[in-house]
């Protein structure tokens, strides 16, 4: 099969969707790897090493004109939709719910589309994991920048100082993202609230952070008064192929402190803020009714070196059975790919975004 990995175009984005060492083992299976010339740098990999690594470096027009396969980090943006063709398979993280007019055209243009967010094995998103570990771990650091009063937050030391409390911080959400992030809240100091919906995610919250976390069930009387204490939000729930669970109205948006942060991590799914707008990694921040929002959609494009590595690690795999065996084929022996396919043959196949989208053609 032919694979293309191009250069992701996003503002600021420098993650590549494979590695060299990923696409020697593409080649090595004998799979042509056409790889857009300069889209390893920003991860720190030059053409060269691709090169060494078996793949060809070509122009982007002659990569999807070629590659039966694209794989890619982020979700094709409007000057890359012609280039896209009938027939031809997409792997990336595309969270479709918030993005109607990409779902649209993937339809009209009836590309097979898989997202990485909504593979599902055995409970578990075992490709949107490495980011969210990422972005968990990224946003009680993030927060502790927004805090500062340069930024219009409150001017409260995360960390707090001797006679002086720390920051509180709420994590709504006890998954990938909300785990990692209670992880480092705990650790630098900052005191942890957790909220979800089941108690089962609590509980390997409180066993991680040895009982540090005060955990509690996500209920409306909760989260109220929760919010109003917080010093820092980190809104981490997620609806997998859906739209993020809007948590945070602006009734109780008016409610909280002002010069409190929300860092919302689920912005990528529409966000779990009723203000949450998507920003980037420049220009980060805004504030509304006195609330810093901090709500970049691509997180772990910041540091990405570590977020390349990670995500290679976990999709190659699916990414060498899609090469070898097709679709059919890759889902026959891997049923979890199935739960990838969000568009196929110009329907949505995918439950859940068809239920955030009210039905199958948006």
């Amino acid at each position: 099969m032919v694979i293309g990995v191009p250069k992701e175009i996003k503002r600021e984005e420098y993650r590549v969707a494979v590695t060299p060492a990923g696409a020697a083992e593409l080649a090595k299976g004998g799979h042509e790897v056409l790889v857009e010339s300069d889209a390893g740098s920003g991860s720190g990999f030059s053409d060269d090493h691709y090169r060494q690594s078996g793949a060809r470096m070509v122009a982007r027009e002659e990569l999807f004109r070629t590659a039966e396969l694209v794989v890619k980090v982020k979700e094709p943006l409007p000057e890359e939709f012609e280039l896209l063709r009938e027939g031809q398979l997409l792997f990336t993280y595309l969270h479709l719910a918030p993005n109607r007019d990409l779902t649209r055209f993937l339809l009209e243009r009836k590309v097979t589309a898989l997202a990485y967010e909504t593979l599902e094995l055995n409970g578990t998103l075992p490709l949107l994991a490495p980011m969210s570990e990422v972005a968990g771990r990224m946003a009680p650091l993030v927060a502790t920048w927004c805090l500062q009063s340069c930024r219009g937050g409150s001017g409260l030391l995360p960390t707090g100082a001797v006679g002086v409390r720390p920051a509180r911080v709420l994590i709504l959400g006890a998954g990938t993202v909300g785990s990692h992030a209670a992880r480092v809240a705990v650790g630098i100091g900052m005191e942890t609230v957790v909220l979800n919906r089941g108690i089962e995610r609590l509980q390997r919250v409180d066993e991680l952070t040895g009982g540090r976390v005060r955990t509690g069930i996500l209920v409306r009387e909760n989260l109220g008064e929760e919010l109003r204490n917080a010093d820092v939000v980190i809104a981490a729930a997620l609806v997998p192929g859906g739209r993020a669970p809007l948590l945070i109205t602006r009734s109780l948006l008016g409610e909280m402190k002002k010069g409190a942060v929300i860092v919302d991590v689920a912005v990528d799914q529409g966000g779990c803020a009723e203000s949450t707008h998507p920003t980037t990694h420049d220009d980060p921040v805004y504030l509304v009714d006195g609330i810093v929002h901090y709500a970049v959609a691509n997180m772990p494009g910041a540091y990405p070196r570590t977020a390349t590595l990670a995500l290679t690690n976990a999709t190659l795999r699916y990414v060498m059975l899609l090469a070898v065996h097709g679709l059919e084929g890759a889902i026959a022996l891997e049923p979890a790919l199935a739960t990838a396919v969000n568009v196929r043959d110009g329907s949505i196949v995918h439950r859940a975004l068809a239920a955030s989208l009210g039905g199958a053609n948006p």
